[in-house]
């Protein structure tokens, strides 16, 4: 009986360094993938500071301006003007859909019909 036990806990001792191995194979792998991820954000922070940079080049009033002057003929452009713009009161909504009501109901019990006993 006594190596039956010797057997089993030999076994038992085994089968959990088996699992202890899987786990920490595991832990690395996923603090591997932690780290990639993390120097991936990096890069795409990076990247968007540098778009970011030159968005606002090539947003300078000063170069935008030329470029107007530059494609005056072409496109047109001219400065707005405050008469240009209109009051909130000339905006024309559109009206409201009519709903068509095919068979009214009263609920509130006034001006109903009274029923009569004949």
């Amino acid at each position: 009986m006594r190596s039956f036990l010797s057997v089993m806990a030999t076994l038992g001792m085994i089968g959990l360094a088996f699992w202890a191995y899987q786990q920490n194979y595991a832990t690395q792998a996923a603090l591997n993938k932690t780290e990639d991820l993390r120097r991936e954000i990096r890069e795409v922070h990076m990247r968007l500071a540098v778009l970011r940079a030159e968005w606002a080049y090539l947003n300078r009033p000063d170069r935008l301006r030329d470029l107007a002057d530059i494609n005056f003929d072409r496109l047109g452009l001219l400065p707005l003007d405050p008469e240009q713009f209109g009051r909130i009161d000339e905006v024309a909504y559109p009206p409201q859909p009519v709903l068509p009501i095919t068979d009214p109901i009263e609920v509130s019990g006034r001006n109903a019909p009274q029923e009569t006993d004949e």
